[in-house]
Formats: structure tokens, C-alpha cells, sequence
């Protein structure tokens, strides 16, 4: 709804024959156009407390009005599972280091078997040795030698064999390190969830949960939001929302302090149509932030969207269909061009002049 706000009419009443005649000249004043809206009170970085997982409240640590530091525990879920989950991950992963240690079990079963290996290589090296000589004596035969040195051979590549079966065991406990780590990490964080802390420091405008209730992962427990910083969180009629922009001033009353005004300064415009309030919505920052500790107030502002200095108007009862007046002494309404109308007035452009003096009729 648009409003202009206009003052000083002087208004006459005559009586004649039963029938009252009021009176007026239109006048030359500064006049306001302005857009109204209602809305609610909210605090800025208002946000949700929720539950990242389920189980009962069997802590709540704040109240309604308190003020919480960021980070701060403010309630505790019960959930064993998250306890226990993160119990064993981390019995896991002690199993899980020990295994890549040099005391480690299979390694250092593996570590004996090259050992072994390595000295039974030796040993048919020396053979080798030993044969080749006798061979280049002729004391064996080619067969005898070459039979030595195939067993050389396979010593030779069951060492490589088992070196490679030590490197896999370790890159496997090493493996199995990491994702244990990784599980107990993943683990952590959900028993942590059991622990609610406040995302953003502020004041505690709402509580929703009580002490018991069983919540979900997603249940809000509170709202919280800037102790310090409110603004009005405006519907704007679709009709309207093209001619408010950001640094326009605006008038607001609260329902909660009727009769007081507060000043404010249109600081953003949201570009997406509310469906829940058939409106568009604009925030409105306090020029003088008022000393109030609550929200969800409702509220009404008035947006100035305009002014004119010196400018002709004439109440808005004065005017008819067509834009026409009706003058004192005539018998035939005359048709005026006008700027601004509200429900109270409007502003005339031309077809009048101070001096003319308009008559309206009550029965």
C-alpha cells in the first residue's frame, strides 16, 4: 500500500438545508510517498542448533535470553553406539600400528624366512663354486654341475620371492594402518556429535527441545542468532517490491512499543517470491539499534520511497472516477491530471491552482 504523508489542510464546515459541505483548497506542501509493510523482528545470523544425531537429550546447558561463545558444548545426546563405535575403532587401530612394527608378528616371520633363504643361497653358491671347478677337472659331469647350478638358481629367486612377499605384508599393514586411522577419525566424529555445540556464538532466542526429549539427526533444539544486531524482515506486495531499493530509508513500529518509531535503512533485497507469504522480502537494518533482547516480534514499517518539495495536493476524498474534482460554485466535476495517490492523497499537476477552493458533498 502506498501512503503520502501531507499536512496543513484547512478544512470548513458549512451547514445548509439538512446537508453538511466541507470544504477545501488544495495547498502547497512537501509530501512523502511511501511503501507499507508488515513484517516480523529477527535477529541477524540467526541460525538453527540441530541434533547431528539421534538419541535422548540428557544434557541441556542454556536457557532461553543466555548468551553462548562459539564452540561452546550447550546440550549432550545419548548414543552408545556413537561411544562404542569409536571404542573399538580405536582398539583397532593400536592392533593396526603394532602390525607395522618391527615386532610385529608376521614380519618378523617373514624377515626369519629370508634369512634362511639367504643362507641356503649361500651355501649353494659355495656348491656352485665347489662344482664348477670339478667340472673344469673333469672329476663330474656336465650334468652334475649343471644340477648345482639350477638349485643356485631357484635359491636365488626364492629370496627375491620372499623379499617381495615381506614388502607386500608391510604396504598391507601399512594400508590397513591408514584406513584404520581414517575409521577412527570417522568414528571420533560421530561419538562428538553426541556433544551439540553452538556453531556461531550469539543469544539463545528460542529453545525448542527439552531435558529427555528423544531427537533426531536434523531436530532443531534451539535458534540462535546476533546478540547485538536486529533488523525487520519485511513482505513486500509483488505490486511494489520494483520500487524499494537498498539505502531507502524507513519508519518502523513495533507491536511490542506502539507509538515509538525507529528509524531504519533497507540493506537487502531478496530476489526470490516467498510462496508461504504470497510477498517479496526485504531487510531493513536499524539505524539506532533498539535495546532489545527478543525476536518474532510483528511489526510495520513504512518505506520512503519519495519526495517532492512544494508540491499541490488535495485529500484523496476530493477526487472522483475519471480524476475528476468538483469545484465550489459548479455544477459540472472538472478533470485534473495527478501524480502520486495514496488512500489519503493526491498530488496534482495540473488543472488546479491554490486559489480554487473544492467542495465535497455529505449526506
Amino acid at each position: 500500500m502506498n501512503k503520502i504523508i501531507a499536512f496543513g489542510f484547512a478544512l470548513v464546515l458549512l451547514s445548509s438545508c439538512g446537508n453538511s459541505s466541507l470544504e477545501v483548497s488544495p495547498q502547497y506542501k512537501k509530501i512523502t510517498e511511501t511503501v507499507f509493510a508488515s513484517g516480523i523482528l529477527e535477529p541477524a545470523d540467526k541460525y538453527n542448533l540441530t541434533a547431528q544425531t539421534d538419541g535422548y537429550l540428557i544434557q541441556l546447558n542454556f536457557k532461553e535470553g543466555d548468551i553462548v561463545k562459539q564452540n561452546e558444548t550447550l546440550a549432550v545426546i545419548e548414543n552408545q553406539q556413537n561411544i562404542l563405535s569409536e571404542k573399538s575403532a580405536s582398539e583397532l587401530l593400536i592392533i593396526s600400528q603394532h602390525n607395522t612394527s618391527s615386532s610385529a608378528p608376521a614380519l618378523k616371520q617373514a624377515e626369519a624366512n629370508i634369512a634362511l633363504a639367504v643362507e641356503k643361497m649361500k651355501q649353494d653358491e659355495i656348491q656352485a663354486a665347489r662344482y664348477k671347478k670339478l667340472l673344469e677337472s673333469n672329476s663330474i659331469s656336465k650334468l652334475e654341475y649343471e644340477n648345482v647350478a639350477l638349485a643356485l638358481e631357484n635359491s636365488k629367486t626364492n629370496v627375491a620371492n620372499l623379499k617381495q612377499s615381506y614388502a607386500l605384508l608391510k604396504q598391507q599393514a601399512e594400508q590397513q594402518l591408514i584406513a584404520q586411522e581414517s575409521q577412527k577419525n570417522i568414528n571420533s566424529v560421530f561419538s562428538n556429535n553426541n556433544n551439540i555445540k553452538a556453531v556461531v556464538g550469539g543469544r539463545v532466542y528460542k529453545k525448542i527441545k527439552e531435558l529427555g526429549d528423544y531427537v533426531r539427526k536434523g531436530d532443531v533444539i534451539a535458534v540462535i542468532g546476533n546478540a547485538k544486531e536486529l533488523y525487520a524482515r519485511l513482505n513486500i506486495d509483488e505490486s511494489n517490491i520494483s520500487k524499494i531499493k537498498i539505502g531507502q530509508s524507513a519508519i518502523l513500529q513495533l507491536n511490542i512499543s506502539k507509538g515509538i518509531n525507529y528509524e531504519g535503512v533497507v540493506y537487502e533485497i531478496l530476489p526470490a517470491f516467498e510462496e508461504s507469504s504470497q510477498s517479496f522480502i526485504c531487510k531493513v537494518k536499524f539505524t539506532k539499534e533498539p535495546n532489545l533482547k527478543i525476536s518474532g516480534t510483528q511489526l510495520q514499517a513504512n518505506i520512503i520511497i519519495g519526495s517532492k518539495e512544494n508540491t499541490l495536493v488535495i485529500p484523496r476524498s476530493y477526487l472522483d472516477f475519471g480524476n475528476k474534482v468538483m469545484l465550489k460554485g459548479s455544477d459540472t466535476a472538472i478533470e485534473i491530471k495527478t501524480g502520486f495517490i495514496s488512500s489519503e492523497w493526491v498530488e496534482v499537476l495540473s488543472g488546479l491552482k491554490e486559489s480554487d477552493v473544492l467542495v465535497s458533498q455529505i449526506k
